[in-house]
């Protein structure tokens, strides 16, 4: 723009001298005078509220094409905040999915909590971070996006993997009424993955909340499974409104399904808990259903 100026201003002078033209009556003679000065250039900062087609976790300028939730798209940005203190000082962004990251996702997850009402896995979305690039960080950007996301209804439900599906609509008030993507009933299928099924038709697996692990720990593994189920039987008993005594193991079996390796890495400790009827075929929902939906035996 400013090469484009000069030389337009130059262009304008060399005409002047060959057709010798003099100041009008109404002008000073001063071309410059008047000019307003160029304005500073500011930094790209994003925008919350606005979905994106691309699923791209670093913020580039180039792929900031933001388009109307209303039509078909991969992420929905639900908050835009400002990294601080020693991570801000750096010299390149942070990593994404490194620890640098952590209290920015602590962040996205309260926000995301807020905009879908309520903890957002008890629906099948995700929630990721996305720093703004090298390059806008050597320009003195500071900022990241908050995004949040439908997972796949049977890999990313399950924890395989961690893809965004597309999806037509905002994502504000997900957990309300009878949103597609809340978590509700389940069976199972040969390859023991969970698939949703109506909660009047026989299943055996119910989504009851979660259990958040400790953040500095690691991904459990198949050594830690007893421990985790530990750790769910509470969660089923809270929703289902049952004491948690020396009884619950005698009244509810549990499942559990892990964040994503994706998603434990940006710093999701979100372990959703399921009722497990055991084998039996169940045909209604054991929310608040007391003793009654859940009898020791």
């Amino acid at each position: 723009m400013r090469h484009w100026l000069s030389a337009a201003f130059s262009a304008a002078l060399v005409l002047a001298a060959l057709t010798g033209c003099g100041a009008s009556g109404d002008t000073d003679g001063d071309l410059t005078d008047d000019w307003q000065p160029v304005a500073e250039a500011r930094q790209f900062t994003p925008r919350a509220g606005v979905c994106h087609e691309s699923a791209e976790p670093t913020g580039h300028l180039t792929n900031y094409q933001p388009v109307d939730c209303r039509t078909t798209h991969l992420m929905e940005t639900v908050h835009v905040g400002t990294l601080t203190g020693a991570v801000a000082r750096r010299s390149a962004p942070p990593r994404v999915g490194s620890a640098a990251l952590r209290p920015a996702f602590a962040e996205c997850d309260q926000r995301a909590r807020e905009f879908v009402g309520g903890d957002w896995r008890a629906a099948r979305l995700s929630v990721q971070v996305a720093p703004a690039s090298p390059t806008g960080w050597q320009g003195g950007s500071r900022w990241y996006r908050c995004d949040l996301f439908v997972l796949d209804s049977v890999g990313g439900l399950n924890g395989d993997n961690d893809t965004a599906v597309p999806h037509t609509g905002s994502l504000r008030g997900a957990l309300g009424g009878g949103s597609p993507v809340r978590l509700t009933c389940f069976e199972e299928d040969e390859q023991q993955r969970l698939r949703h099924s109506p909660c009047d038709a026989p299943h055996r697996f119910e989504y009851a909340g979660t259990w958040t692990a400790p953040e500095g720990s690691s991904r459990p593994v198949a050594r830690d499974e007893d421990d985790v189920h530990a750790r769910c039987r509470p969660v089923v008993a809270r929703y289902a409104r049952v004491p948690v005594d020396g009884d619950l193991r005698y009244r509810t079996g549990t499942a559990y399904r892990l964040p994503s390796e994706a998603a434990w890495a940006r710093g999701d400790r979100g372990v959703r808990c399921f009722f497990w009827s055991g084998g039996r075929s169940v045909t209604s929902s054991i929310r608040d259903g007391g003793a009654t939906a859940l009898p020791v035996g």
